[in-house]
């Protein structure tokens, strides 16, 4: 499976017109095919079985590397998976290769879930998501959080958990000078999903940082506390 024979199978699965409109939703200057996600998924699906992990590993890079919108949304699901063997592959680091290029939400948001799948497999890998969070790029930045949500989504946890929850909330503490929408915005999402496990644990952090933050992304953070 090449890339090029890859492409043509999500644009074969297009709708007229839709590429125009997604183009004019993400408002980010890159093609755009006009396939929607459950046909990539389905792709993605069938790929997968059909391809080793290095071939795998080839094919998302090559997607990627087209810079077109759905090819890298499927690399990204190609890459999304709990279990990868071996672990050390390079699956980690293709992901880490991306960070950087993260331009848009749609994107940077689906390279993300595969990224959980990773950091929660191997935890000692958050050394590496710690230096997106001083990166001068936003993108990046908000990546740390979005990419760590698993830890805020956790009951009973851990002593390694535990540590892992305390050390984003204070990457998030270090954010709330930053007033751009998305970096807010993902330290919104952070605490409103740690409250649904620990309530406690996310008033402690509104009464003693909820005055730096914007009073929508306050708001939306405590949208589930009693």
């Amino acid at each position: 499976m090449t890339p090029e024979h890859a492409i043509a199978e999500i644009k074969a699965l297009s709708r007229p017109g839709a590429a125009e409109q997604m183009a004019a939703y993400h408002k980010v200057e890159r093609p755009y095919l006009g396939t929607a996600n459950p046909e990539i998924d389905t792709l993605c699906k069938a790929w997968r079985a059909d391809l080793d992990l290095d071939q795998r590993l080839a094919l998302c890079a090559g997607l990627w590397n087209s810079n077109i919108h759905e090819a890298r949304i499927a690399a990204a699901k190609l890459l999304t998976q709990a279990r990868i063997r071996p672990d050390d592959s390079g699956a980690w680091d293709l992901i880490c290769a991306w960070v950087p290029e993260f331009d848009a939400w749609a994107i940077a948001d689906h390279v993300c879930i595969a990224a959980q799948k990773r950091i929660t497999a191997d935890p000692t890998r958050l050394d590496t998501v710690e230096s997106w969070t001083t990166s001068p790029l936003m993108w990046t930045r908000r990546a740390a959080l979005v990419s760590t949500l698993p830890f805020a989504r956790l009951n009973n946890l851990k002593p390694q958990e535990t540590e892992a929850r305390e050390r984003v909330l204070s990457w998030a503490a270090s954010y709330l000078s930053d007033k751009d929408w998305f970096i807010q915005k993902a330290v919104a999402w952070w605490l409103r999903d740690l409250s649904k496990h620990d309530a406690a644990r996310t008033e402690a952090f509104l009464a003693e940082f909820g005055d730096l933050m914007k009073t929508w992304a306050r708001k939306e953070a405590g949208q589930y506390l009693p």
